[in-house]
C-alpha cells in the first residue's frame, strides 16, 4: 500500500487555509452596494393589475442598542448575533414603493432627500433608473413624518419635488407634529425631529390633504396604524382579489419584529399600541394570506407572513425572471 506523505509545502498550504474553516459563528460577509450596472436599485412587480415598483432610498445605520429597549439586553445581544446583526449596528433598508392602478401612480414617502444622512437620499435618482418619470406622479402618500420618511418632500429651494402631485397624510399624525409650540413640548432629542417635520409640511406648493382612513384611489386605501408614531398610517392595496399591505413601520426588522413582536424600538412613541398594531397586522397578513413590504427589510422588502405560536416569520418572495 502506498501512503500519501504531504511535503513541507503541502503542510504550510494547509496550515494557512485552517483558520478559514474555523470562522467564530458571528462573522459575516461583507457585502458591499452594488457597483457599476449591475443591480440597480428598484425592483418591478405585479399585483393582480396593479404594477408596482419598490424603489430604494439608500440604507440607514442604527444602533444596536436602539432594540428592544423593554427587553433583557443581553437577549437581544444574543438574538442580533444569532441573526447576524449587531453587536453595535443594525443596517436597515429604505424601500419605497410605486403602485400604478388604473389612473393612479402613487409613490409611497419620500425619502431623507440630503437632510439626513449620507447613506440614504438616493430615491430620485432610482427613480429615474426605473424609467418613472416624476411628472407621472399623481399622488404621495406619507405613512408619518419621521425624517427618512418625508425629509425628502422639498428641494433645495423649499418648494415640494411633486408639486403636481396630490399628498396624503394622516390627519391626527399631520395634527400632532404640527402643533403650536411642540417642540417645546418634547425631550430634546426629539426637538430636531419636530423641527424637520415642520419645515417639511410647510413646503411650497404641497397640495396636501388630511386623511382618516379612506381611499387614496381605487383599490389604494390608507388604513389607521399607530404605535411607531402616533398617527401612523398604512396602505393597503387590493386587485383582482390579490392584496398587499405596505406596513410602513409597523414592522421595522424582517427579523425582530416578526420573531419578537413583544419588543420595541427606541423611536416607537407608544410601546403597547406599537406591539398591538404590529400583531393585528401581521395577523391579518398571516390569516389572510396577504403579502408586506416593508419600508426597513431587506431589498426589495417584498413577502408573506406565516405564523409560528405567538410569533411569525418572514418569508422573503423570491425573485423571478421572464
Amino acid at each position: 500500500m502506498n501512503l500519501l506523505k504531504p511535503s513541507r509545502r503541502d503542510i504550510l498550504k494547509m496550515t494557512a487555509a485552517a483558520p478559514a474553516l474555523t470562522l467564530p459563528a458571528t462573522r459575516v460577509a461583507a457585502l458591499g452596494g452594488p457597483s457599476g450596472s449591475q443591480a440597480p436599485g428598484y425592483f418591478k412587480f405585479t399585483l393582480g393589475d396593479a404594477k408596482l415598483t419598490v424603489v430604494s432610498d439608500g440604507n440607514l445605520s442604527l444602533a444596536a442598542s436602539t432594540a428592544g429597549i423593554n427587553a433583557d439586553p443581553a437577549e437581544v445581544q444574543a438574538f442580533l448575533m444569532r441573526h447576524f446583526m449587531g453587536p453595535d449596528r443594525i443596517t436597515a433598508h429604505t424601500n419605497h414603493v410605486v403602485i400604478e392602478l388604473g389612473d393612479a401612480v402613487v409613490l409611497v414617502d419620500v425619502g431623507s432627500g440630503n437632510r439626513f444622512v449620507d447613506s440614504a437620499g438616493r430615491m430620485l435618482e432610482n427613480l429615474e433608473a426605473a424609467g418613472i418619470d416624476y411628472d407621472s406622479i399623481t399622488h404621495v402618500v406619507l405613512t408619518h413624518a419621521h425624517p427618512d420618511h418625508i425629509w425628502g418632500i422639498r428641494d433645495d429651494f423649499d418648494e415640494a419635488i411633486f408639486p403636481d402631485a396630490q399628498y396624503f397624510m394622516g390627519e391626527f399624525e399631520h395634527s400632532w407634529w404640527m402643533t403650536s409650540d411642540r417642540i417645546n413640548m418634547v425631550p430634546e432629542a426629539m426637538q430636531q425631529l419636530v423641527a424637520g417635520a415642520v419645515n417639511s409640511l410647510n413646503a411650497d406648493y404641497l397640495q396636501l390633504e388630511q386623511v382618516q382612513n379612506g381611499h387614496v384611489a381605487p383599490g389604494i386605501t390608507m388604513i389607521d396604524t399607530p404605535g411607531h408614531t402616533l398617527g401612523h398610517m398604512s396602505l393597503h392595496i387590493e386587485s383582482n382579489g390579490e392584496q398587499l399591505f405596505v406596513l410602513g413601520d409597523v414592522a421595522r426588522n424582517a427579523y425582530i419584529d416578526f420573531e419578537r413582536p413583544e419588543w420595541v424600538g427606541a423611536p416607537d412613541m407608544d410601546a403597547d399600541q406599537t406591539v398591538a398594531t404590529r400583531r393585528k397586522i401581521l395577523d391579518m397578513a398571516a390569516t389572510d394570506r396577504i403579502a408586506v413590504l416593508g419600508y426597513h427589510f431587506p431589498f426589495p422588502g417584498v413577502g408573506q407572513v406565516i405564523s409560528e405560536g405567538s410569533a411569525y416569520r418572514y418569508i422573503p418572495a423570491l425573485w423571478q425572471w421572464g
